[in-house]
């Protein structure tokens, strides 16, 4: 009996990321019949999947390679595949061939940032992402496709859209540190505060999230970026922890 309660255990963090799996695929579905608000919204529900799933896995503690890898295959179809379909049908469709690969350029991008993160994931124990992590990414595409729902006017300025996407892709495969709050000492210390900004923030996704989805991610990258570059000498070094892997395979 405990081995079988053992093996659903395992089974049950797997399936939440199945589930992120299946909303990206419902995503590129929707995509392609136009339906952008309801196949952003499938997105959306990915990540929600996406962050219990790990959550379920530590606290059945039934961590394993496996888990992980499936993971990040369910990433790749859930923020890397479908919000590049689902952004190329919107925005993309007539723009011929540099559409195409403006598209497969963010998800390639994607790819490479997960399998940076695995092939790094037992040296990185820095409370920043190496780059934007591929939901971030996810979120930017579905905000400007969100935004273009309220302002259809966006979607005339191709070079824009183009450049949007580029943009971000860009920013996932960068070097450049954006916070991960999971260890923040100041979250921390001021639990009421942080729990009040995240019932802030829900409360205006529901009632607005066309607009705010936007907001947020714009903030976040926006902040992150401006951090950097005004605190660089604390950053420099961050990620040496790779170069000196690559010594120790040579």
């Amino acid at each position: 009996m405990l081995i079988e309660n053992r093996r659903w255990a395992f089974f049950l963090p797997n399936t939440f990321t199945a589930l992120n799996m299946a909303c990206g695929f419902a995503a590129i579905l929707q995509g392609f019949h136009g339906e952008f608000k309801l196949a952003c919204m499938f997105i959306v529900l990915g990540a929600v999947f996406d962050s219990v799933d790990g959550r379920v896995a530590r606290m059945t503690n039934t961590q394993s390679q496996f888990g992980e890898q499936f993971d990040s295959l369910s990433d790749l179809v859930s923020f890397g595949v479908s919000p590049a379909i689902v952004y190329y049908f919107r925005f993309l469709d007539n723009a011929g061939r540099p559409g195409m690969v403006a598209a497969f350029f963010f998800i390639l991008c994607g790819a490479l940032r997960l399998a940076r993160f695995n092939a790094n994931i037992d040296k990185n124990k820095s409370d920043y992402f190496q780059g934007l992590p591929i939901p971030g990414g996810a979120t930017a595409v579905v905000a400007m496709i969100l935004l273009s729902l309220d302002v259809p006017a966006i979607v005339d300025y191709r070079p824009i859209t183009v450049g949007y996407l580029l943009f971000y892709a860009v920013l996932m495969i960068s070097n450049i540190p954006f916070p991960s709050f999971k260890k923040s000492e100041w979250a921390k210390k001021h639990k009421k505060q942080v729990l009040m900004v995240i019932f802030l923030i829900l409360a205006s996704l529901f009632i607005y999230e066309e607009v705010m989805i936007p907001v947020i991610i714009t903030f976040y990258v926006i902040a992150s970026l401006i951090y950097f570059l005004t605190h660089r000498k604390r950053f420099e070094g961050i990620f040496d922890w790779q170069e000196e892997l690559e010594v120790e395979e040579r």
